[in-house]
């Protein structure tokens, strides 16, 4: 697939609020587009100058893995099924501590997991 291709394809998705392909699409060719800007429109360039930022920090994406347990987190957080979500903590420390996780969790497992000292 040509770059222009790529490009437009990426145009299309952002212009369509199909975030999620575009950043696939984007990531698969993000040492291309770096020196390729100006083919993006300016939502694009905005997606690929954030995905550059994660990136240099050192941030991987969450994976699909990731967004299921974070959502059974969730899940247990709002049924205050203790139990549950003391298991699945246990065996995903390493993704607790990922800096944007807390982002995703509802105002439930925020207040459960701040006293559990999970973090602050």
């Amino acid at each position: 697939m040509s770059l222009v291709d790529i490009a437009s394809k990426i145009n299309n998705c952002v212009e369509n609020l199909e975030l999620a392909a575009a950043r696939v699409y984007i990531e698969e060719n993000l040492n291309v587009l770096q020196e390729h800007k100006n083919l993006l429109s300016k939502n694009a360039r905005e997606l690929l100058d954030i995905l550059i930022e994660l990136q240099d920090e050192g941030n991987k994406p969450l994976s699909r893995k990731d967004l299921a347990i974070l959502n059974t987190i969730n899940t247990y957080a709002r049924n205050f099924d203790m139990r549950g979500l003391k298991v699945i903590i246990k065996e995903n420390p390493e993704l607790l501590l990922r800096k944007e996780v807390p982002a995703y969790f509802n105002s439930d497992a925020k207040i459960i997991l701040e006293g559990m000292g999970i973090f602050k």
